[in-house]
């Protein structure tokens, strides 16, 4: 048996080099993939030291130090990283809009899946109403109209909360549907992107045919700056993971989605957020008894922010 004194002279210069890494102000994410591979090489052994200390009975706060150490290591290697302000405030400002400006094409392509069949659908729907039957049923239809017929009064008190959890799930599901079905080499979210165009326009307009379009636009022109941003946003990203699977540039089907996994993920992230944004506003802010004028004035400054944004934001400093 190795005397202690000989085990921890031998042992302590990796025992220091991990407590180094461990202690340093970047996290092990951050580090250089030869820094994250030492510091695994270092924890594997170190698990091999508390074992065999153990095993061999040495001193109980030895044991303890090693025990201890090993723990961090642990928790550093394979806990969960926690969500930091900074990392989300670096994510909103300089990585979504970056990323989303570098596949610029695919959110362009959604946008005209979606903003074409809408207007088409808008507007045939108002030469003549019937049409929007053929996308959906009269008693869909005419609750939509009713729901817009006496104006926007506010809704009683905690009833917004609950509306904009709501739009949560029921925003989320439409840009999820565009987004997954992507992975059908793109035909699901080019399906999903056009049908919820000409849904959205053929509502619009039979509730406008009805007389209650005042009404209708006003609801929704302040939350449809990032609620259909957004939906195009995610498209964009399904467009792109159905591409990944046709053009592979030499990799397998499964090599080329890995390959944009990153790039696809950081955009329907951003999506995410811009949906829950639009939620909020959708809950809170236009069903309200506001004037109409200061909602479309509200709508103009959200829509002139969200384009300046997504142009400009995360330009020029550092890459």
């Amino acid at each position: 048996m190795q005397p202690q004194d000989q085990f921890v002279a031998a042992r302590q210069p990796r025992w220091r080099e991990l407590e180094t890494l461990l202690s340093g102000d970047a996290r092990l994410h951050e580090l250089a993939p030869s820094s994250i591979s030492r510091f695994a090489a270092l924890y594997r052994s170190l698990c091999a030291d508390l074992t065999r200390a153990r095993a061999t009975g040495y001193d109980a706060e030895l044991v303890a130090q090693l025990d201890g150490l090993a723990a961090r290591a642990h928790n550093e290697l394979y806990g969960a990283r926690p969500v930091r302000l900074r990392a989300l405030s670096e994510f909103v400002t300089r990585q979504f809009p970056r990323t989303l400006r570098a596949h610029a094409g695919f959110f362009a392509l959604a946008s005209a899946l979606f903003f074409v069949p809408l207007a088409l659908a808008l507007t045939a729907t108002l030469v003549e109403p019937e049409l929007a039957l053929a996308l959906l049923p009269r008693g869909a239809l005419e609750a939509s109209a009713e729901s817009y017929a006496d104006g926007l009064h506010g809704r009683e008190s905690g009833v917004d909360a609950t509306m904009a959890g709501f739009y949560v799930r029921n925003n989320v599901g439409i840009a999820f549907r565009c987004f997954a079905t992507g992975v059908l080499f793109g035909l699901g979210s080019v399906f999903f992107l056009v049908y919820n165009g000409a849904v959205i326009g053929a509502t619009i307009g039979w509730v406008i045919a009805q007389g209650h379009g005042r009404n209708i636009l006003t609801f929704i022109c302040g939350h449809a700056p990032f609620e259909l941003t957004a939906i195009c946003i995610a498209g964009g990203a399904g467009l792109q993971l159905g591409y990944s699977l046709v053009r592979t540039h030499g990799r397998t089907r499964l090599g080329s989605l890995q390959a944009n996994a990153p790039a696809v993920g950081t955009i329907v992230g951003g999506a995410a957020i811009m949906l829950v944004i639009a939620a909020g506003i959708e809950g809170f802010w236009s069903p309200s008894s506001a004037l109409a004028e200061l909602k479309w004035a509200v709508s103009g400054v959200l829509t002139v922010l969200v384009a300046l944004y997504l142009a400009l934001a995360g330009r020029g400093g550092r890459p």
